[in-house]
């Protein structure tokens, strides 16, 4: 079995070393196809007037000049088109709830999901100014991901796993795995204004959230997983 994995922090972000850690469990062989700088934010934005550069800096690690949805619509195409499962992550930042709308993390799965593959998201909430631990990070998402194997990997036709890590102090035991709903609640409309423009400022912890979704499963502790739909 062929496991694409790809990121939207670049091919050089901790997260996804953190990623292919986690997916070894998976027993797969693994092929990197990244975007060469960060993309976070970028959404399913695709590149179709110009050119995608590759360098493939190892066997079966590809650096790409493009998007993560271009990652996985040119890997799927011509760089590994046996892929049969696609893992994106593990992002520096949460995606939950509205964050599934403009994610790059996330679009690569959902374009995965599209052409007909198992695909995973995986994302890890942290507030302001705290460090990500990595290896704890790959320890939780292995057990998320012989959690989902165990059931088949595969949310089903049309739809794909988004999963959200939380923040937890250095003694934490694992968090409890818990599968929610993808929370709709949308985002604070809070702006500042200076001599630059206006400045998104509102409280992304403080966010609306409904009970029993992602937002509050990940917020309280726990690892949100969530089936999401890709139309």
């Amino acid at each position: 079995m062929k496991i694409l994995l790809t990121n939207d922090d670049g091919i050089d972000a901790p997260g996804l070393e953190a990623l292919a850690a986690s997916a070894r469990c998976l027993g797969g062989d693994l092929v990197v196809a990244a975007p060469a700088e960060p993309h976070s934010g970028c959404g399913h934005r695709v590149t179709t007037d110009r050119p995608l550069a590759v360098d493939e800096m190892a066997p079966g690690r590809f650096r790409v000049a493009g998007t993560p949805a271009d990652c996985v619509r040119l890997a799927l195409a011509r760089l590994v088109p046996d892929a049969a499962v696609v893992i994106s992550g593990i992002n520096a930042g949460g995606n939950l709830g509205a964050d599934i709308h403009h994610s790059g993390t996330v679009a690569a799965a959902r374009e995965a999901a599209l052409h007909g593959r198992v695909a995973v998201a995986a994302s890890h909430y942290h507030r302001r100014g705290s460090v990500i631990d990595w290896q704890r990070a790959a320890d939780w998402l292995t057990a998320v991901l012989r959690g989902l194997e165990h059931d088949g990997l595969d949310a089903g036709p049309g739809a794909f796993w988004n999963v959200n890590l939380p923040d937890l102090p250095a003694d934490a035991p694992r968090p409890p795995i818990v599968e929610c709903a993808v929370d709709p609640s949308p985002f604070l409309l809070g702006y500042r204004q200076d001599a630059e423009g206006w400045h998104y400022d509102a409280s992304y912890h403080d966010r609306p959230r409904v009970t029993g979704g992602d937002v509050e499963v990940c917020f309280a502790g726990g690892i949100a997983v969530s089936r999401v739909r890709v139309v």
